[in-house]
């Protein structure tokens, strides 16, 4: 595993891990049994186009917000639809890429692309919405990032600190819990713990 001042040791990685499956592997059976299976369309249709089209479009940008449960009436959206959509393309091209790019390891694909997101207004600060479309962009390897998220690592014990490149070691981070996993865990991906995550800790949230 690797070792940055933001995440635990080896050793005590491995003491809490057995716990944190402990309340992952139920807290996701209960999410898929609670959350209405057409919850997820919209985010689904974004992944199809980003599927095809290699890049997010200014569209797509606003069905996750929506998605996210997100505000519309912020600064940065308007700064972002005044943009042109080649040139949110162009930039979303270049994230997508980063992301979907196995010769890095996840964590270095997730920094690079979220690095590059930040070139665009509403992704400057905050992982939330970058998050959401990168996931969009690689959903079988990255994941969804946000502040039930976060309060559900703290509970667990397992650190993610808010300084810069917390995207990259979150995804280091379920990559590691992903290496740790047990047998009812088999076969999920990183979005399926990030799932797992946001349900444990389920007070009225406006963050998807």
């Amino acid at each position: 595993m690797k070792k940055t001042r933001a995440t635990p040791t080896d050793d005590e990685f491995t003491a809490v891990c057995g716990q944190v499956w402990d309340v992952l592997i139920p807290a996701r059976a209960d999410y898929l049994a609670e959350v209405s299976p057409h919850y997820d369309e919209v985010f689904h249709d974004v992944v199809q186009r980003t599927e095809h089209a290699g890049s997010l479009g200014k569209t797509d940008i606003a069905a996750l917000t929506v998605w996210k449960r997100l505000s519309a009436q912020t600064p940065w959206v308007s700064a972002l639809m005044s943009l042109p959509d080649t040139h949110v393309r162009e930039v979303t091209e270049r994230a997508v890429t980063a992301v979907r790019n196995n010769a890095l390891p996840r964590s270095e694909a997730a920094r690079t692309g979220r690095g590059i997101m930040s070139e665009l207004p509403g992704f400057r600060t905050g992982d939330s919405l970058a998050s959401a479309a990168l996931t969009a962009a690689a959903p079988t390897r990255m994941a969804v990032y946000n502040r039930r998220v976060q309060h559900a690592l703290d509970t667990l014990s397992l650190t993610l600190t808010r300084t810069p490149g917390r995207y990259g070691r979150y995804m280091q981070l379920l990559d590691n819990l992903l290496q740790h996993s047990r047998a009812p865990a088999d076969g999920w991906t990183a979005r399926d713990i990030d799932t797992a995550l946001y349900w444990t800790d389920k007070s009225p949230t406006h963050d998807h």
